[in-house]
Formats: structure tokens, sequence, C-alpha cells
């Protein structure tokens, strides 16, 4: 096509012709310009004049949770501890005589068990026996001076009376220190005190003969032995290691909070027999677990120096009985032990999971099976996974135990059919 060909008719060039030949014209850099140019405005006007997608209203997303019933009772509240099982009483039994021994009970043995007054050791009993005897020949003997000396004073009264009437002596028979004399007062005491420490002297036989039988000061079992037959023993040396079993204790460590919910822990006297609290005191023994009834005995005089806890010392008795038929064993020493102690009685508390108290004094509760409701709550206790607290909440009411971001009193949330989902 030729240059004519790009003219309109009268000889002017098109309008696309001269931006076709002005653009020509151009360096490289302004065409590259231009042609970005022209790209930005055309994008922009796309932008501008794109059409607008429908606006909506975005779906609002009620919360999924997990709900638990909330326990709701009245009564006793229960005070849990621990603790291990120790004897009420713990002695070193040694002989007060010394000897050879000469017969050992069976029950003196390690974990040998034994009554009170059972005799565990005798020790020889010759050498005690002639000493009662020789104590016993001089009380006969002393009894015999104390006759003689009361019938020399009767002859001394009977003489003194022959010679007032003899001489016509006008003066009765005194107790001055002379006349005393005269009428052998003296001597008649001496005798008597003479066969009072003969007396004495027979008692202390006797108690040495007795205490060459060696015998249990109360219902016990054999911790250690250290005597065999034949062998010499000595006063106050040390034969064998005794535990009381009529009764043992349990020292349960108790925080300031805990000891406060046991109503009248404090009026506790050892060996009070009025009104005690009641304690359980629980183990497990051979796959299965029992219980044993006992009560709070005493409260230690001060804090617990390592745990600043107040020690409760609950007692069971006849911790040894046992039961075949139900399979009861004996609560053995050294056992670790769950203690229940019977607490302060309420009208009203809830207990609920750990996880549905918030903040510690709130609870989240489901209403109307889709609402949550925002309800404060006191602590009373807390007690492994569960905690007692005072809320107005009643039989039947649910409380949630899932997490939530964001929480609004009166917000509508969602049940889970499945809660571990």
């Amino acid at each position: 096509m030729t240059a004519t060909d790009r003219t309109q008719p009268g000889g002017r060039r098109r309008p696309t012709a001269r931006l076709a030949a002005a653009f020509g014209r151009l360096s490289y850099l302004r065409k590259a310009l231009v042609i970005l140019g022209v790209g930005v405005l055309g994008f922009v006007l796309l932008m501008v004049f794109r059409p607008r997608p429908p606006q909506q209203e975005p779906a609002r997303r009620v919360p999924l949770v997990a709900t638990a019933e909330a326990d709701v009772r009245s009564g006793h509240l229960i005070v849990h501890g621990n603790g291990a099982v120790r004897p009420r009483s713990q002695i070193t039994l040694a002989p007060q005589v010394a000897g050879r021994v000469e017969w050992a009970s069976p029950a003196l043995v390690s974990g040998g068990r034994f009554e009170a007054g059972d005799v565990l050791l005798r020790i020889e009993a010759a050498d005690y026996e002639n000493a009662v005897a020789i104590a016993d020949a001089e009380v006969a003997e002393r009894r015999v001076a104390v006759l003689q000396a009361e019938e020399e004073r009767e002859l001394a009264l009977e003489e003194y009376e022959r010679l007032r009437a003899r001489e016509g002596i006008q003066v009765a028979a005194d107790s001055s220190e002379m006349g005393s004399l005269i009428f052998r007062e003296p001597q008649l005491q001496a005798a008597r005190a003479n066969l009072r420490r003969a007396e004495a002297r027979l008692d202390d036989a006797e108690l040495s003969l007795q205490r060459t039988r060696v015998r249990a000061p109360f219902d016990g079992v054999v911790r250690t032995e250290t005597v065999d037959v034949g062998q010499y023993v000595a006063p106050g040396q040390s034969i064998a290691g005794l535990w009381a079993i009529d009764e043992v204790e349990i020292v349960v460590p108790l925080t300031d909070d805990e000891a406060s919910l046991v109503a009248g822990i404090w009026d506790a006297r050892a060996g009070d027999e009025g009104a005690p609290i009641p304690a359980t005191v629980s183990a497990e023994f051979g796959g299965r677990r029992h219980q044993w009834a006992g009560y709070v005995d005493r409260v230690e005089g001060a804090l617990n120096e390592e745990t600043r806890t107040v020690d409760v010392v609950v007692r069971v008795p006849d911790p040894f009985v046992t039961d075949t038929d139900s399979g009861q064993p004996p609560l053995l020493l050294g056992t670790y032990v769950d203690v229940q102690i019977e607490g302060a009685a309420l009208d009203h508390y809830v207990v609920v999971p750990r996880a549905a108290f918030r903040d510690g004094d709130l609870l989240w509760l489901l209403e109307a099976d889709s609402i949550l409701r925002v309800m404060p709550a006191a602590l009373i206790q807390e007690t492994g996974d569960s905690v007692f607290l005072g809320a107005d909440v009643r039989v039947g009411d649910r409380v949630i135990v899932s997490p939530l971001e964001v929480v609004t009193d009166g917000m509508r949330v969602r049940v889970a059919e499945d809660p571990s989902s």
C-alpha cells in the first residue's frame, strides 16, 4: 500500500496513521513507557467498571461445647487425706533383774504376736526364790521380837502398878522420856521398825522373783528380738522391740483450709471417749479395696515445719481383726492408706469437674440446652479431679467443661453429643 492509500480524500492523513507515524518516531524508551501507561490505564478502567458481587452477611458460628451434670448434694463434707500406718506405741523390752534366760516364748520372734500379760521370757529364779525364803524367815524373826517387846512392856506396866499399890505412890505412868524408857516403849518401837524393814525386804524379794517372768505390757507384735535361751541378761538390757496393735495411728497432713472444714477438730483430745469425729481408712490388698472404721484422736500442737500443714492423728481400733468370709485382711503397719474424715454438714453444695470451675469463682451453666449463663461460685474444697462449690445450682443442671476463647453471658452454644469430640 502506498502513502496515498493511507490518506483521506482531499489529501489528508487518517488519525490512526498520524498516531502510528508519531509512535514510530519515538525512542525505544518512550515507546516502552507509552505501552506501560496504556496497560495501567486499561487495568484501572477494568477495575472501575467491573461488576460488583452481591453482598451477604456472614453466617454466625455457634460454639460447640461439652457439658457435665452437676452433682448437687447436702450433708457432711468429706475431707480426704493419706498417710502411713504406725503403731500406737512402740517400746524396747528390757528385764528388770539379772540372770540366765531359761525359757523364751515362741511369740518372741520377729513378727510374733502376743496379748497383754503373756509371759515372753523367764529368767532362772532359784536365786530369787532363796532371797524370798531368807526375807520371809527374817520377817518371822522380827515378828517374834515385836511380841517379846510387847510382852516386856506389859510386864513393866504390871510391875509398876504393883509398886504403886504397895508403896502408895500416887503418880500414874506417864509418857515422859523417862517414863517411856522405864516402860520399854523405845524397845517396842525399834522392834516394830525392824519388822517393817524385814517386810519391805520380803516385798522386794517377791517383786524380784515376779520380775524373772518378763510379761507383755500390751497386745502387740514383736518388731525385733535379740535374746536366746541360755543368754545372760542384765537389768535394762534391750532384748526386743515391741509394737502395740490394739490400735494403730495414721498421721494425716491437712492444709489449714481442709482442717477448717472438720467441725470440732480443735476440740479432739487424745483418749477422749466422748463423741469422736468419724474417719474411714481404706487401702488396696490383693487387688481389692478394703475399709476400716477409725476416728480423729487428736491434732498435733504445731504446724509441720517441712510441709506447713496441720497433722491430724487418726486412730483405728482392732486393726488386726480379720474376717474370713469377706476376705478382710489386717491393717498392717507401714501400709500407705487413704483417709476420709467426716467434715462439717452443709445444707447445699455442688460437686463439678475441675475443668468446669473458671477463674477461681465462676461456673458456665448451660440453660435451655443452648444458652450459656455465667454464675458466681465459692470454692469449698478440691479433691482429685473434682471441686466442691457453693453455688445456686439445681439438680439436673449441666455445666460447661470445655474451654471457649470468648464468653458472654447469654451467648448461644451447641452441645456436643459426644463429649470426647
